[in-house]
């Protein structure tokens, strides 16, 4: 979808994010690979079915998207993000890896997109956030609209900035006065959410704490057990 396709209510924060990244996309995946941690332990526990469909939300230049498509040789490989910018950087970085025909992106709002609209899905078989709830205003519809968009027996994956508790209190402050910069704010209700979701919708969660709670990596499940 293109920018002046979008919905005129979504367009301001696609503006954001393209003001932000028009120039560092450029070398976004070279700094980000030093603090964005966990994307690969996420990527690995995704354990998607053969010829499953999976999305990510918050795409970005789509690291994710390529080492998940190598991992997942046999899975149809989807994408969007708000900011055309990045996109610009994914479509490059995607025929440069030669999975123009395995790996789809769409630019859409992460709190209002139509899986079936953009890509013709009923239901992906997994769905994951990478470091993108945590830059998602309204990060509680976003979670709500990923599981309208998952496959009845689908699961919802994600890794995200955790609360440091058991890191030094300087590196907290530092760490979440440098994020915020980038319009970055860690969801320390993240599991509330998640535990409040599956309740209403019959799921379960799980949520484990990496690298001394810098980090935190789970999933929201349905239907029948993944694990």
């Amino acid at each position: 979808m293109k920018p002046d396709m979008m919905p005129e209510k979504i367009q301001p924060t696609a503006g954001l994010m393209d003001a932000i990244y028009r120039h560092q996309r450029h070398i976004y995946d070279i700094t980000r690979h030093y603090y964005l941690l966990g994307r690969d332990l996420m990527i690995d526990r995704l354990d998607i079915p053969a010829s499953g469909t999976v999305l990510e939300i918050g795409c970005g230049t789509a690291r994710n998207l390529i080492a998940t498509a190598r991992k997942y040789p046999g899975a149809k490989i989807y994408g969007i993000d708000i900011s055309a910018e990045m996109l610009k950087s994914a479509e490059v970085n995607i025929r440069r890896a030669g999975l123009s025909d395995r790996v789809l992106i769409a630019q859409a709002d992460a709190a209002s997109f139509d899986g079936h609209a953009l890509f013709g899905s009923h239901g992906f078989d997994r769905i994951f956030f990478s470091y993108s709830l945590s830059m998602i205003p309204p990060w509680k519809q976003a979670l709500n609209t990923a599981v309208d968009n998952l496959a009845p027996e689908g699961a919802l994956h994600y890794v995200d900035f955790s609360s440091q508790q058991r890191l030094p209190d300087w590196f907290g402050r530092l760490l979440r006065a440098w994020l915020s910069m980038f319009h970055v704010t860690p969801r320390c209700e993240l599991g509330k959410e998640l535990a409040a979701i599956a309740r209403t919708r019959e799921g379960t969660t799980d949520m484990v704490s990496v690298y001394r709670d810098y980090a935190v990596l789970g999933s929201l499940r349905f239907g029948v057990d993944h694990s």
